[in-house]
């Protein structure tokens, strides 16, 4: 997999620091947690990212 890269995190998050942040990939995207960025990444294909973002859109995890 590429290098993540355009890494940001929500505009609802403000000045906050305990977030994390998504960076673009190829083929998916990649998670990180913003206190601690050196910790690494987690990665995921385009459809596993897809799948996600439909589960909380949708309320699933509520």
């Amino acid at each position: 997999m590429s290098p993540a890269s355009h890494w940001h995190k929500s505009s609802y998050s403000g000045n906050q620091t305990n977030c994390v942040e998504i960076g673009r990939l190829a083929d998916g995207a990649a998670v990180r947690d913003t206190k601690n960025r050196a910790a690494g990444h987690l990665t995921t294909t385009r459809a596993q990212w897809a799948a996600f973002i439909t589960a909380v859109k949708t309320n699933r995890f509520a």
